[in-house]
């Protein structure tokens, strides 16, 4: 992967990332999703008028075209390890956000995350 193509493959994951934070908020805000034939029309209205919802849905769709252009250039062998990255983000945000817990389990999984993404970068 060149150093030129990376800031792309970057910018899609934080894009990603994004996007879900964005869903968790708008789900937040929408009553418990019930998955049944009556309450289909209600929750369907609750989620297509939620602005989070809508946002993090729209970042998504860019962040998949931003996917498939890094893809056009990087194997996919080498790119979606990168994808991890977004676990790093979203578990970091959805503590200062969410107030998720962070306890040194998941630290510790983050850096082995951050390893191997290190590792397959440099292969």
């Amino acid at each position: 992967m060149t150093l030129t193509i990376f800031p792309w493959l970057l910018l899609g994951v934080l894009l990603n990332a994004s996007a879900q934070l964005l869903l968790k908020a708008g789900a937040e805000r929408i009553s418990h999703i019930s998955f049944s034939w009556d309450n289909l029309v209600p929750m369907a209205l609750q989620v297509g008028t939620n602005p989070s919802i809508i946002l993090g849905l729209i970042t998504y769709l860019l962040s998949v075209i931003m996917w498939i252009g890094v893809l056009s250039r990087v194997d996919v062998s080498v790119a979606y390890p990168m994808v991890s990255l977004g676990y790093v983000v979203n578990a970091i945000a959805a503590y200062y956000l969410f107030s998720e817990p962070m306890n040194a389990m998941r630290i510790s999984g983050i850096f082995v995350i951050l390893i191997g993404v290190y590792m397959v970068a440099r292969s």
